[in-house]
C-alpha cells in the first residue's frame, strides 16, 4: 500500500506530464483544446482516473474518449517512462461536468440577483378606468 501524500504526488506528476504532452506533443485533433483537471489513483496504483474537460463543454465529450481511447498505450508509455515506478497504473479517462457545473450555478446565482422587470403593464397604478 502507499501512502496518501505519495499517492498525491504520483497523481499531481501525472496531471502536469499529460497536461504539457497535450500541449506540446500529442497532434491528435480530437485532443486539441482538453485540460486534465484531476489524477486519482487507487492505492494499489493499478488504475490511474484521468478527468478532463474541454473548452467546447461536453458537446466533444464523446469524441475527446475517442481520442483518448486510441491514444492510451501510447501516453501510458509515455508517462512510465517519465515517471519512475515499479509498475505503472493503467489509465482511464472521464469526462468532468465540474466547469460546467459551476457555470450553470453561476448563471442561477446571477439570475436570482437581477431586478425583476416591471413594465408599465403590471403597474396596478397605470390600468384605465
Amino acid at each position: 500500500m502507499v501512502s496518501e501524500l505519495r499517492l498525491r504526488r504520483i497523481s499531481d506528476r501525472i496531471r502536469e506530464e499529460l497536461s504539457e504532452m497535450l500541449i506540446y506533443e500529442i497532434k491528435d485533433p480530437r485532443l486539441s483544446g482538453v485540460f486534465i483537471n484531476d489524477v486519482t489513483i487507487d492505492r494499489e496504483l493499478a488504475y490511474a482516473n484521468i478527468y478532463f474537460s474541454a473548452i467546447e463543454g461536453s458537446i466533444r465529450a464523446d469524441e475527446i474518449l475517442d481520442g483518448f481511447s486510441s491514444a492510451s498505450g501510447y501516453l501510458r508509455s509515455q508517462l512510465s517512462n517519465r515517471i519512475e515506478l515499479r509498475t505503472f497504473p493503467n489509465l482511464r479517462f472521464h469526462w468532468d461536468p465540474t466547469l460546467e457545473q459551476a457555470e450553470n450555478i453561476e448563471r442561477l446565482i446571477s439570475s436570482l440577483h437581477e431586478e425583476p422587470d416591471h413594465g408599465a403593464d403590471s403597474d396596478p397604478g397605470s390600468e384605465a378606468e
